[in-house]
């Protein structure tokens, strides 16, 4: 059944009915239609036990680790759940070198990681990378792909960094992390890294980029370092888009993105930064790309940019798969905008729905 717009009341298979408003509206109208997006990403946090908005408590202590500066009052949760305010001080659940939630597994290369095809481990059969699923976000994406993340708890055992790392063996080409988001737990990450750098692990995230600047460069720094690449998630690039898909702001994902892109000359082969777009039909349209797309070649025109298959997940499940129509188009959007190293991933995803 179709979707409608709120707002001018069009009807549409490719306005999901959860946000109630179409990528015009949201892109033009955003006083009109951001405020009932803004009440569905609250009502979906809450179904979580999760706090439906940065807190901003100006007697609250601050989190610093990401882009959402939680000001956490007495008693309460972070926007991750992972931090509390005890006593007027930071306490972290999780996400310390001594204590991550995640899940981790072996995935025999060559694996389909977002990277693959600018990847070294494409070509290291026989090995496996050490996949890091970390059970929390600094986003709230409504059409999260792996949303089973938020099964996890702080109250879960958890892993050290130290027994993570043991986890790696001699046929351990590479780690990535992932989840969720490694920005909640990048204290943990980090300490996971160091370890297995000495070792000749090659160390590689995949990020929506939020976490705080001095952070990310400790991270792009130990996969320059390894051999590994750092993959940004790059959602949307209109800044109410991305608020209406994610309840977050763009702007640090962006800032960090040029950030790690000043690294690339210290090695350009192979590729330290790698960018990735999910095409979700109707509304990371070939516009939205154009715009990702003219960011990215402002920083370097050569850095890989990977177009993914969209499938309907999470709260955004009243939408088709991409269409082959959609991720070509989308293609051409980034091609003209100057980018020389564009690839449509999962293209078993592709469907001929519109």
């Amino acid at each position: 059944m179709p979707g409608r717009c709120s707002n001018c009341e069009k009807s549409s298979a490719l306005i999901a009915s959860t946000l109630g408003a179409c990528v015009d509206c949201i892109r033009d109208f955003p006083n009109e239609v951001l405020p009932s997006i803004r009440e569905v990403q609250h009502a979906t946090r809450r179904e979580f036990g999760l706090p439906p908005e940065p807190p901003r408590d100006e007697e609250g202590v601050r989190c610093p680790l990401c882009v959402n500066e939680c000001l956490i009052p007495e008693g309460g949760r972070g926007f991750c759940g992972l931090r509390t305010n005890e006593g007027g001080k930071l306490v972290h659940l999780a996400g310390t070198a001594k204590k991550g939630i995640l899940h981790w597994y072996y995935d025999p290369l060559p694996t389909n990681c977002v990277a693959a095809w600018v990847c070294e481990g494409s070509k290291m059969y026989g090995y496996h990378n050490l996949a890091v699923f970390y059970g929390a976000c600094s986003f709230n994406c409504l059409f999260c792909q792996n949303w089973h993340y938020r099964q996890m708890s702080p109250q879960d055992n958890g892993l050290s960094a130290q027994e993570l790392a043991g986890k790696a063996d001699s046929r351990t080409f590479c780690i990535c992390y992932f989840g969720g988001d490694p920005t909640p737990q990048i204290p943990h990450a980090l300490a996971t890294s160091r370890l297995l750098a000495r070792r000749g692990v090659r160390v590689c995230w995949e990020t929506n980029g939020s976490l705080e600047p001095k952070a990310l460069e400790q991270a792009v720094r130990l996969s320059l370092e390894t051999g590994g690449c750092i993959k940004f998630d790059l959602k949307a690039y209109d800044e109410n888009l991305h608020l209406a898909l994610t309840g977050v702001t763009n702007r640090q994902t962006l800032e960090n993105f040029a950030l790690a892109a000043r690294y690339i000359p210290q090695r350009p082969e192979p590729p330290l930064l790698v960018a990735s777009t999910l095409l979700v039909p109707g509304y990371i349209d070939a516009q939205e790309v154009s715009g990702i797309a003219r960011f990215i070649a402002s920083l370097d025109p050569d850095i890989p940019y990977s177009l993914l298959g969209f499938h309907p997940h999470f709260y955004i499940h009243d939408l088709p798969r991409t269409s082959v129509r959609h991720a070509e188009e989308a293609e051409r959007a980034a091609r003209q905008a100057g980018l020389t190293n564009v690839h449509i991933g999962n293209r078993h995803l592709l469907s001929r729905a519109y």
